[in-house]
């Protein structure tokens, strides 16, 4: 069985061979020095070999012998990799380093997380951040698949693996151009919309079960990207439906007018992995947002 190696018995060897005398290795570990010469002895014990050459009155200086000179370079490589270790580790566990996974639905990562993510990372140099923007399908799917750390979305299977925190509530829209004779209204209906121009989107299912579904079925396009919609209704195409998230910070010539009736909300939280541990930067950054919302970490562990 290979001897225990403890790394304060090396590093009082190191500092006896490098600051060349016993009392200044005892000043440098803040210990006495028949204490340093037992634990050197003890080292010495378990590596069945002697490090410093048998003292006399002659020499003032401890000697290595070529056995401690060999094993000097081993024990200082010893010693660095503990001490980069226990850093690293160190910088894990206070989430200033690592690697931190999320996935999220766009309008929660174009219009929510920039922020979040800039207060809470600060000046983490070491924290690597990769960032998965897509609906929310895909969203639970990579959570699933543990791709990664957690997910942010507006659905989840109640009977899967997975478990859903909400966080954000979001309410339902009509987004059409500034020039648009509803642009004026400072809330709308759903029978107002009757005879326009309507465009689905990803987001038009969460009319389903309403009393203005038939918005989806009468839509005569379907555009999937947020990019190329908006740029459609600036160009006068027509209107469509969105959550408030996923409305754009800088408009431009769009307006967003609340949709009164009906009434259409959805949450928007965190989904996770029901009884599996979130690494330690994932779970700082789940607190963070909870915190920052007022919700109380201890609930959702």
């Amino acid at each position: 069985m290979l001897p225990d190696l403890k790394i304060v018995q090396l590093r009082h060897f190191v500092w006896v061979a490098e600051l060349q005398g016993f009392h200044a290795a005892a000043e440098r570990a803040h210990r006495t020095q028949p204490a340093i010469s037992l634990s050197i002895r003890d080292l010495e014990s378990k590596l069945g070999q002697a490090l410093f050459e048998k003292r006399n009155a002659r020499v003032t200086k401890p000697e290595l012998t070529p056995f401690g000179l060999q094993f000097l370079a081993y024990a200082k490589e010893l010693i660095d990799h503990h001490d980069r270790v226990v850093r690293d580790m160190s910088l894990i566990a206070q989430y200033k380093s690592g690697h931190l996974r999320i996935a999220s639905v766009p309008s929660i990562a174009s219009r929510l997380l920039p922020d979040i993510l800039t207060r809470f990372i600060g000046e983490a140099t070491d924290l690597h951040v990769s960032l998965f923007d897509d609906n929310s399908e895909a969203v639970l799917t990579m959570v699933e698949n543990q791709q990664v750390d957690f997910g942010i979305s507006s659905l989840w299977e109640p009977e899967s693996d997975i478990r859903f925190i909400p966080i954000w509530e979001d309410s339902i829209g009509v987004v059409c151009h500034q020039a648009h004779p509803l642009a004026s209204e400072a809330q709308i209906g759903w029978q107002q919309l009757r005879g326009e121009r309507l465009i689905a989107n990803g987001t038009s299912r969460l009319l389903a079960g309403t009393s203005a579904e038939e918005l989806v079925a009468d839509s005569q396009f379907y555009i999937s990207n947020m990019i190329s919609l908006l740029a459609m209704i600036e160009a006068g195409m027509g209107i469509t439906t969105l959550p408030r998230f996923a409305f754009p910070a800088e408009a431009g010539q769009l307006r967003f007018i609340p949709l009164a009736d009906p009434l259409v909300t959805r949450d928007i939280g965190i989904v996770r992995l029901t009884n599996r541990s979130l690494p330690v930067a994932a779970q700082a950054l789940f607190e963070f947002i909870l915190r920052d919302n007022e919700l109380e970490p201890d609930e959702w562990r």
